[in-house]
């Protein structure tokens, strides 16, 4: 029985990060993607609030390195914060918009799984 071979594993630095998926008010970078896995970081400067937004049927995963990330989302008064060394959870398709109330910009890592468009913007929930 023969055996694909793996693809090799890679490093990949700051400096080969892309910019990706804009949505007003953030700034992500994509490490890599693959059919069904997204990887990279966004910042978020102080004072900045983002467009709202999904992720299709993508469930995403964020891990704040610095900083203050803030979740509003539909369905959910208020908001959450998380802040270094959290993880968010965010669902496939959660209407969402993240925000940073602190005077640092906040860096968090993503990683997306699930395929599909990794980022849609939309109208603010009730809008339209």
């Amino acid at each position: 029985m023969s055996r694909e071979l793996p693809r090799p594993v890679r490093v990949v630095t700051p400096d080969d990060l892309v910019v990706a998926d804009p949505t007003s008010g953030m700034h992500r970078a994509r490490a890599f993607e693959l059919p069904l896995l997204w990887a990279g970081q966004v910042e978020t400067e102080p004072g900045a609030v983002s467009g709202w937004h999904h992720h299709e049927r993508n469930e995403s995963s964020l891990y704040v390195v610095r900083g203050v990330l803030r979740l509003e989302f539909e369905g959910h008064e208020g908001y959450l914060d998380a802040g270094p060394g959290d993880f968010v959870h965010v669902p496939a398709w959660t209407v969402h918009r993240e925000s940073n109330p602190s005077r640092e910009p906040s860096l968090a890592v993503i990683a997306r799984v699930g395929g599909g468009v990794p980022t849609v913007n939309v109208e603010a929930p009730g809008v339209g």
